[in-house]
């Protein structure tokens, strides 16, 4: 069998198998922690994770060497190289998938958010979505050979089986920039109802891509064919990524929705219909299928782990415990040498993450709080919606007076930030701790009712 070399969604290659083997491999990009954390997705284990940096505070130093936000993935058309994308310190590390060990790095420009293959596996291309350029680099030598001019911002490329075309999708200019692989010059581009578009996906057939628009909550469809928008979807707030499978003959559509804590699932034929809404755990974010569609499985961005779905009952069949704050997720089937084989991992290097929803007292408010221990410390990172634009909000425990922390919304009425403190003991869920709730106030109006509070 001709394998079709193309690193997407579910694909139908020669590395198609019955059901998840033991040789097969998931993976997301931990963005705090930063480390790959490694799955075996028959036994439904964490194996480890590859530590390519150390954990947040440890970042701050001058001396410091590791990689920063491990955040996107991508692997070659063999399955033999996995590449991890780290926007913070504007890196390319290409790992061994036989052995899990570095075999080259590559620096690019400001702020590089996810990497793929071309088709023939002998280029591979980035988006430098701080600038506004697609990075190409040999494979074999780690050298940037090129740049390819995008519109400001682009966010992901993938490239079309047939090896011809690439769509680039941006996260700053309502765009896809469509690009002719041969002569890597942009041919043509789409206007779409978002600049913020950090993920696409093929359909399994190829006839269409499909990208979330993460600022409106919508997926946008454009056809191969055709390049002109086929249909938009109101799917909801935080649209992440999207995956496919087939379910009893029939093409569905997966879209993490992390506003909600759900996945949603919809038809894709000419008109998309929402067939069911799976319950996850906290934000998830990247998503992929196994390579016979029997399972799909979802990074829980403030879970700290991923959880498996089986698509026949859309139910959540197993939770594994991962890395912090993971984006990118990947399957790669037949790329270990033994089940169990652990070469070159660490332990987990983290503590599960708490999490904490806040509901409004009054209005439309709303907002969540993830508190992940840090040692000595905690880091706790705050999420607000739908407040008051431009104004400043107060987070605080009920037993202090002093706030711990202070965000101002922007035109949205959105806001978010990391806060550092012994906080973790303070929000904790057990009884002794719940009259020491989570408060947010509007700052400067000598109020101390708060518009959204903690709930357990």
């Amino acid at each position: 069998m001709k394998t079709i070399a193309f690193a997407v969604g579910t694909l139908l290659s020669a590395y198609a198998a019955a059901a998840p083997s033991p040789l097969d491999r998931v993976y997301t990009a931990d963005q705090n922690t930063n480390t790959i954390s490694v799955f075996n997705p028959a036994s439904n284990t964490l194996l480890g994770q590859i530590k390519l940096g150390n954990a947040r505070p440890d970042v701050l130093s001058p001396l410091y060497r590791g990689e920063i936000n491990v955040h996107g993935l991508g692997f070659s058309p063999d399955h033999k190289t996995l590449i991890a994308i780290s926007n913070g310190s504007n890196s390319v590390t290409f790992i061994d998938t036989a052995t899990n060990k570095v075999k080259g790095k590559t620096y690019v420009g400001r702020s590089p958010h996810e990497g793929f293959f071309s088709a023939d596996g002998k280029e591979v291309w980035v988006v430098v979505r701080g600038e506004d350029y697609i990075s190409v680099i040999d494979p074999l030598t780690f050298k940037e050979t090129r740049r390819i001019q995008t519109d400001l911002g682009p966010g992901m490329v993938q490239f079309h089986p047939d090896g011809k075309l690439a769509f680039a999708v941006s996260s700053f200019t309502p765009t896809v920039d469509v690009i002719d692989v041969a002569t890597h010059t942009v041919v043509k581009r789409i206007g779409v109802v978002s600049p913020f578009s950090p993920f696409l996906q093929f359909t399994p057939d190829y006839s269409e891509i499909w990208m979330t628009h993460k600022d409106v909550g919508k997926v946008t469809r454009i056809s191969t064919r055709t390049l002109e928008v086929t249909g938009v979807i109101d799917t909801g707030f935080i649209s992440n990524h999207l995956a496919f499978a087939t379910v009893a003959g029939e093409v569905r559509a997966y879209v993490t929705i992390g506003g909600e804590n759900v996945v949603k699932v919809y038809t894709t034929g000419k008109e998309a219909r929402l067939l069911a809404t799976i319950p996850t755990g906290a934000l998830p974010h990247g998503i992929w299928t196994s390579d016979d569609s029997s399972r799909i499985y979802v990074g829980l961005e403030n879970g700290d782990g991923v959880q498996v779905i089986d698509p026949a009952t859309n139910k959540i069949v197993a939770t594994m415990p991962g890395g912090q704050a993971p984006q990118a997720l990947v399957y790669l089937s037949k790329v270990a040498p033994s089940a169990d084989d652990r070469s070159n991992l660490v332990p987990r290097v983290n503590q599960d993450s708490h999490n904490i929803a806040l509901k409004p007292t009054t209005g439309e408010g709303k907002g969540f709080v993830v508190v992940r221990n840090l040692g000595v410390v905690d880091a706790m990172e705050v999420f607000l919606y739908k407040l008051k634009p431009n104004t400043v909000y107060n987070v605080t425990l009920s037993s202090q007076a002093a706030p711990v922390g202070s965000f101002r919304t922007n035109d949205a009425g959105m806001a978010n930030g990391t806060m550092i403190g012994p906080v973790r003991a303070q929000a904790a869920s057990d009884a002794a701790a719940k009259a020491d709730r989570l408060m947010v106030t509007e700052a400067g109006t000598g109020s101390a009712t708060p518009v959204l509070v903690g709930v357990q």
